[in-house]
């Protein structure tokens, strides 16, 4: 079945992809035989965060560029959960200007 998922890298920062072998493809990041993002050093390792699986691999891929235009705020979002807020997230006012400043730096918790 395809998959849509969020890996966090060694640097903390995410990279979100599509696949239709989820663990192979962690493996191949894993290697440095993934993406040019996680091909660097500073990269490795990297962690599975999310994923979520479907029916069709278009429908995977749909959800895996729609995820990469998401800033960090609302790929956390994603991760922990958070869907609902994902709206407030991508608004400019000012109340969510300032949640979005709060989450900054929020640490991954380990599962």
């Amino acid at each position: 079945m395809p998959f849509t998922y969020i890996i966090e890298c060694a640097d903390g920062s995410y990279y979100v992809g599509s696949t239709w072998d989820l663990g192979r493809r962690i493996d191949e990041h894993n290697r440095g035989q993934g993406s040019a993002y996680t091909r660097r050093a500073r990269r490795r390792p990297v962690k599975l965060a999310w994923s979520a699986e479907f029916e069709r691999i278009e429908d995977a891929y749909e959800l895996e560029k729609h995820i990469q235009g998401y800033g960090r705020e609302k790929r956390q979002a994603v991760i922990d959960g958070r869907i609902e807020d994902l709206k407030m997230l991508a608004s400019r006012s000012w109340t969510s200007l300032e949640i979005k400043k709060a989450l900054r730096g929020h640490v991954l918790k380990d599962e």
